[in-house]
């Protein structure tokens, strides 16, 4: 199978009757105008059928990757189709940095965004807080450009766009001065320790994960990602809230190969080898896993991970791993950290869909009491009444959806039945 017909995890195959590859924006913006239905696709990173569509599907992998800083040096505009990867290492040899990465750089800078995709730390909003301007095609071919300086309300609910709006071929997104980071890892922390000082370990470095896999009385690994404000090492302490200090570079699992993850052991390095998981020039996973993943308030984060554990019996035979990450607060209208700052619970589960379908109803409903919000780019059999619920700016979304697309043209499966139901 053409691998550009799936997604990434290969459980979705893509129902469009042609993918185009434009060029230049002027091509994007005569695919569009002609389409009757029209969707966007990138790294083809999401689980489920976000970007799928019947009938056209556009990639922006053939489009100039080339970036550009501006003059004050304090943002970066960039193609809809850049992945991290790619921005990150022409970034960082211009001196710059972005406030923080998903678990892979792999995945395109526009789908991340429009998906309100994240990293971890307290004081770090997920990825689309760092859009300052957005330049998209709407439904009718025409382009329009939304800053955060002039557009107020219309950009916040138009970055975390789920595709709905149009074709985002341009973003701006700021930056701040290249910056130096370490990173060490924290073994077998006991989980009466975690929940006794749950915000005292979040807040005790820029970056902090949580890797378990629910089975024992211990959190498996814990992963602390430190800003160095003046690039010098910090020796790591030998243990960490009961956890030991790892001896030597790990993976998330344990029993594979560290090779693909970024350096650990408290060597300082540039910040895009720290912030991710796993290193831009190697390979991400094979992809033969699914992937959930649900948003709290920050408040009920020891709460809701008791509820959690309380499925070990379940999530044995289907989970591969769990990771939690804290996001702060944001103002973007569909963002899953909308004016709350959330705790993200997230499960790699194995790529065996009826087995998946039946642990997830079990874990929405421990979450249910939390009032959990999906990520819109994974795995949730959540109805949509009940996610719509969640967003107070639910309505206004679908309003500024119905002005940019009045058709219905950027609609699929999946947005009728999560945002137009």
């Amino acid at each position: 199978m053409n691998e550009l017909r799936r997604n990434w995890a290969g459980n979705i195959r893509y129902a469009s009757a042609r993918v185009h590859h434009p060029e230049s924006i002027e091509q994007v913006q005569e695919i569009v105008a002609r389409s009757r239905k029209v969707k966007v696709f990138g790294a083809r990173h999401s689980f489920n059928a976000i970007t799928d569509t019947t009938e056209e599907q556009i990639c922006l992998d053939k489009m100039d990757q080339s970036l550009s800083i501006d003059q004050t040096g304090q943002s970066v505009t960039v193609s809809g189709g850049i992945t991290y990867g790619q921005l990150c290492t022409q970034l960082d040899k211009a001196g710059r940095a972005l406030h923080n990465m998903a678990s892979l750089p792999h995945i395109s800078v526009a789908g991340a965004v429009a998906t309100a995709t994240h990293g971890s730390g307290d004081g770090n909003g997920n990825l689309a807080t760092a859009v300052t301007a957005l330049e998209l095609v709407r439904a009718d071919g025409e382009i329009v450009t939304l800053s955060r300086q002039k557009d107020g309300e219309t950009f916040l609910g138009a970055v975390v766009n789920l595709g709905a709006l149009g074709v985002v071929t341009r973003m701006a997104l700021e930056t701040q001065p290249a910056f130096v980071m370490q990173q060490e890892v924290y073994e077998r922390l006991p989980l009466a320790q975690a929940e006794a000082h749950f915000d005292a370990i979040f807040s005790s470095a820029y970056s902090v994960s949580f890797f378990t896999d629910w089975q024992e009385e211990s959190i498996n690994q814990v992963w602390l990602k430190r800003h160095l404000a003046d690039g010098s090492g910090l020796t790591p302490a030998p243990t960490f809230y009961g956890g030991a200090l790892a001896t030597r570079h790990l993976h998330p699992l344990k029993r594979l190969s560290a090779d693909p993850c970024t350096p650990q052991m408290g060597i300082p390095g540039p910040w895009q080898t720290r912030l991710p998981h796993f290193l831009i020039d190697h390979a991400p996973a094979s992809g033969d896993e699914l992937q959930a993943e649900y948003f709290v308030d920050r408040k009920y984060a020891v709460a809701a991970l008791a509820a959690v554990a309380r499925l070990r019996r379940e999530l044995g035979p289907v989970l591969i791993l769990s990771e939690i990450r804290s996001v702060a607060a944001d103002s973007l209208w569909m963002s899953t950290a909308y004016e709350q700052a959330t705790i993200g619970i997230h499960f790699s589960l194995n790529n065996d869909w009826p087995s998946v379908r039946g642990l997830l109803p079990l874990i929405e409903k421990q979450l249910a009491p939390f009032q959990p919000r999906p990520h819109w780019g994974k795995l949730f059999t959540m109805p949509g009444e009940q996610i719509q619920a969640r967003y107070p700016k639910l309505h206004e979304f679908r309003a500024l959806a119905q002005a940019f697309d009045p058709q219905g043209k950027f609609r699929n499966d999946y947005l009728d039945a999560t945002i137009f139901a």
